[in-house]
């Protein structure tokens, strides 16, 4: 049996979702729609789809979902922002993405419009922050509601104890599951479960898994988001800069063991962010001993 191929009972327990995001061009958006179908075989618990800054992809993110939902039996979940958008702006995008028969929101705060590292002001009557969209769905539609989470701390976080109180003041506000950034040091991820469950939240904290499509662009995104890239990766990539087949294989190896240590640490549901790509989102679940449904979908890649 190889390192990451789990038990059949681990098998059983695993689920899965995924996050796609608006295409920006039409080659993008035929490369969605083929990673949809492909990995609407493994019929993940849902998938989300991403919604840009100020509500800068409202428009391809609705056409995503809708089709997602038209032509798809994946459940799915609309990203949605408080930046850049009064409250009645916000809750009239939360009504036409619940027409589109949207029942779960992943309610984000946003990115400050002035950039990653610049201070966040909520717009002149926006939402304060997260924790105030949360409630406002919670209060208006009949909607599951996912956050984030953090385990490494929000950039803009001053300490631990201030980034769990921000998770609690969400969950308080109606929130039913957490989502992770990505990370890779699973230790970190479970310092960070025990900090929460001491604080007395009690929803899914889901990790978030980011297989390595290109080890420099994920550093250039880590040192913006605040996770850490362990010296190993360096190690474990060392070499392979002209062997693409070796490269994905090793890309695969490190996320299939990094899901199975986890559920070896009593987790079972695991959130991947595919950038629109399936080939190493499948090669990392196979090499964990799971199979894809039987099946496939009609007119997902049309």
């Amino acid at each position: 049996m190889a390192q990451s191929e789990l038990s059949s009972d681990a098998r059983k327990a695993v689920r899965i979702s995924f996050e796609f995001f608006p295409p920006k061009s039409p080659d993008m958006e035929g490369q969605l729609w083929q990673t949809v179908e492909e990995l609407s075989l493994w019929q993940p618990d849902f998938v989300s789809v991403t919604y840009g800054a100020g509500g800068t992809t409202r428009e391809p993110t609705l056409a995503v979902v809708r089709r997602m939902i038209a032509e798809t039996p994946m459940p799915t979940a609309a990203h949605l922002t408080c930046v850049g958008a009064t409250r009645d702006e916000v809750l009239q995008v939360v009504d036409e993405f619940c027409a589109a028969g949207v029942r779960h929101f992943v309610a984000l705060r946003g990115d400050s419009p002035n950039g990653v590292g610049s201070k966040y002001v909520p717009h002149p009557g926006g939402f304060a922050s997260s924790y105030d969209l949360v409630a406002a769905l919670r209060a208006r539609k009949d909607v599951e509601v996912s956050v984030s989470a953090y385990p490494e701390r929000h950039p803009e976080s001053a300490d631990d104890g201030i980034d769990i109180d921000m998770l609690k003041r969400k969950v308080d506000a109606g929130a039913t599951r957490a989502l992770t950034q990505f990370f890779f040091d699973n230790d970190i991820f479970e310092r960070y479960l025990e900090k929460v469950r001491a604080a007395g939240i009690t929803i899914p904290i889901i990790p978030g898994i980011m297989p390595i499509q290109n080890l420099t662009q994920l550093k250039r995104f880590a040192s913006m988001c605040g996770a850490s890239i362990p010296v190993k990766l360096d190690e474990r990539f060392a070499g392979l800069d002209d062997q693409p087949q070796a490269r994905a294989d090793m890309a695969a190896d490190i996320a299939a063991e990094q899901i199975a240590d986890l559920v070896a640490r009593g987790i079972n549901d695991f959130h991947l962010y595919t950038m629109n790509r399936s080939a190493l989102t499948n090669a990392t679940l196979k090499k964990l001993g799971l199979r894809p449904k039987a099946g496939s979908l009609s007119g997902a890649a049309a």
